[in-house]
Order: structure tokens, then sequence, then C-alpha cells
């Protein structure tokens, strides 16, 4: 979930926004981490104590939950999926000095997904990940504090400085795109439990409630951390500094390792490349993944498909028919809307807070019904924690559709 979550949000997200708005946004990112964080908890939560994915939770509570889930799926997941992809093609053309357009980069990346997916050994790249991605987060923290040894400007950099900015049509809309990814879509607690099954299965062993929960919040303790550390970055060296961010994939990726270069040094920066492309290559791994399974959850749980005796082969042939499906949609709108990269981020993040609401509610309403053991149920403290998140989420769709109306 972690390197799912340590991808566009982080390193194009948040470097906006300490970029545009200095410290001005930290506090609402923070709230907003804290407030979600009970829908994403839900989901291993409930895989770790039925033995079901949350797919087949929307199913229990009627059709018409688990047609609401399928209609968000399928309405975000070809955007989500260019989006994430075309920061990764980014960083994989600064890091390797490849000459190309953002869709050669993209179909680049998606061929390797694909790859490492069809063949199902991954077991190496994981470790290799954790491995950079830690990396990443320990030359992060260096360079924030690095860039506050420099001695940055402190007026500039009030949370109440750009306030006047920010209430603008402009600092709206870049605001509820920022959250709609902080610190990850509501999509991944449905992931997460089906991640938690597929583990589940590949050991042997059914987690505990207590581990799957304890997992799920270190990951998502480190999301926010890293959340909080890219919007000081983007705050201490680019704001104030007349600089406006590039529009454009590659030139944003080489942007961002232009700012660990000038805090740590020139040294960091192959390090810091590839390190950021290994981070933007696990997020385009596990959301390439995410679908199809996601996908065929929604197949075989509504009941559209029946096995026969070849069961596991049908199992497989599912995944990989929409594998394929999700990476030429993806492709498709990567070649049309490629060259308007902050645009597609936005749009794709704006969609996802739309939709937040409505799979915090199922979310809510699966973890509270009778099918759920009751000794595994939130306690009172998460639950109000849930509908604050639930309230917050409603107010703000309203204030974007104020916007948009008036």
């Amino acid at each position: 979930m972690a390197g799912a979550a340590i991808g566009v949000s982080h390193l194009v997200q948040s470097t906006r926004a300490g970029a545009d708005y200095g410290l001005t946004l930290l506090a609402l990112v923070v709230l907003a981490c804290v407030l979600k964080f009970p829908f994403i908890e839900f989901g291993p939560r409930y895989a770790a104590a039925t033995g079901e994915s949350l797919i087949q939770g929307y199913r229990r509570l009627g059709d018409w939950a688990l047609g609401l889930f399928a209609l968000i799926t399928l309405a975000t997941m070809l955007i989500i999926q260019a989006s994430v992809t075309l920061v990764t093609a980014g960083l994989a053309g600064v890091v390797f000095g490849i000459d190309a357009t953002p869709s050669q980069l993209s179909f680049g990346v998606l061929v390797a997904c694909i790859t490492v997916l069809a063949l199902g050994r991954f077991a190496a790249l994981d470790l290799a990940m954790k491995l950079i991605m830690t990396a990443l987060a320990i030359s992060t923290a260096a360079a924030v504090m690095l860039a506050f040894g420099a001695g940055p400007d402190w007026s500039a950099l009030s949370p109440t400085h750009e306030l006047d900015r920010l209430w603008t049509a402009a600092g709206i809309a870049f605001v509820l795109a920022l959250l709609g990814w902080m610190p990850i879509p509501l999509d991944v607690a449905a992931w997460h439990s089906l991640w938690t099954l597929e583990r589940a299965q590949q050991t042997g062993q059914h987690p505990s409630v207590r581990h799957a929960l304890i997992d799920c919040r270190l990951g998502y303790l480190a999301a926010t951390v890293m959340a909080v550390l890219f919007i000081l970055l983007g705050a201490l060296i680019v704001h104030g500094s007349g600089e406006n961010l590039p529009d454009q994939a590659v030139a944003f990726s080489a942007r961002l390792v232009d700012l660990y270069a000038a805090s740590l040094g020139e040294w960091a920066r192959p390090l810091i490349a590839v390190a950021a492309l290994t981070a933007m290559f696990s997020t385009t791994l596990a959301v390439t993944d995410a679908y199809p399974r996601v996908i065929r959850a929604l197949i075989e749980v509504s009941g559209a498909a029946s096995d026969d005796e070849r069961g596991l082969d049908l199992h497989r042939g599912r995944y990989i028919t929409a594998l394929l499906l999700v990476t030429i949609g993806a492709l498709i709108i990567i070649l049309y809307f490629g060259q308007r990269f902050t645009l597609l981020i936005d749009f794709a993040t704006t969609v996802s807070f739309l939709a937040a609401p409505v799979l915090a509610w199922l979310n809510i309403r699966v973890i509270t019904a009778e099918f759920m053991p009751e000794e595994h149920r939130p306690g009172p403290g998460l639950m109000r924690l849930a509908w604050a998140g639930f309230g917050f989420l409603v107010v703000f769709c309203l204030i974007w559709l104020g916007w948009r109306i008036f």
C-alpha cells in the first residue's frame, strides 16, 4: 500500500502544493490523511476478519452497492492508470536519457509492468523496491533538513501568506485535486483487501486482524510522513523563487530531481533519480496489478461468469485479459492527452475526490453490517473518526459543486 501511495500524490501533487502555496496547505493535507485513514483501514480489517474481499462485502450489501463500486472503478481506472504511468515514463526518460515522446516512454513502462505481472515472479523486485524506497525516504528527509539549514524566508512560508491566492477558482480546484489522492485514493481499501487474501493464499497462513491492521497502519503512516516531506521540499526550495514547475511529464521529473541535487549536491542526482523512478514504478506496478484484480473480482463476485473444471485457468485468464484491456485503454488516453500532463493529473485526482464520499459510505456500511463479526468491528473512537471523515469529504465535494455552479 505504501508503494502504491508514494507516487503521483507525493512526487507531483505534494511538491506542487509546497512550491505554489508554501506551508499554507500543510495542515489541511495532514487533516485529510487523518480523516481518510478509517476508510482505508476497513479494507484489510474486513478481509482478515471474514476471509472475503471488500468487493464481496459490497455484494452482500446488495447489487446496488456492487454496481456503484463497479461504476466508480470503470469511470476512473483508465485515467488513474494513465496518470501514474506518465509520471513514471517521465522519470524513466530522465534517468536513462531517452529522447522519446511521452507515449513511447509510457508504452515501455507498461510493457515492463505487464511482463512482471504476467510472469508473477516479482519477489526480487519487491525487495529492491523496499530498499530503494527506503533510500528515497532518507534522501528526502536529508534534503528537507538541509533546506531548513539554508535559512528560508519564513515570512513567505507562513501558513497564512497565500490564503488570498488560495481562495480563488484555481486555488480551490488545486486543493480538491491535491486531496483526491492524499495520501492515496479510497479505492485502495478494496485493493488492499484483495492483496491481503492473495498474500494469505501465497503463504498458506491467514493473517490475524491485529497483524493486518499493524501492516496497514505502518504503510499509511509512512505515506503520510512522506507527503509532509514533499510539501516541505517544494516550499523550502521552490516557493518564492518565482519559478513555475513544468507542465510536461519529462520536464517536471527533471526539475524534481534538480530539487534534490540543489540541497544534497550533484553527487545525489543519480541516486535520487533512480530512487524516484523506482518509487513511481512501484506505484505503476501496484495500480497495474490492482485494476485487473478488481475487474476479475467484480466478474466472479457478481456471478457474471461461471467456472468449470478449468477454474484456475479461467481465473488467471480473466486477470491477463483485464490487464491487457486496462493498459491499452491507458495508452490511448496518454496518446491523446499526454502533452497536458498536469491537467490530466488534476482531472484524475479531482474525480477520485468526488467519488470518495460514496466509497467512504460503502465502507462504513460493510464494516458495520451484520455479516461483519462483531468482535472485529471498529471501536467507537475509530467510528467517530470515520463519520468525521465522511463529513469532511461531503463538505469539500459541496464546495466543489458550489464553485462549479456559481
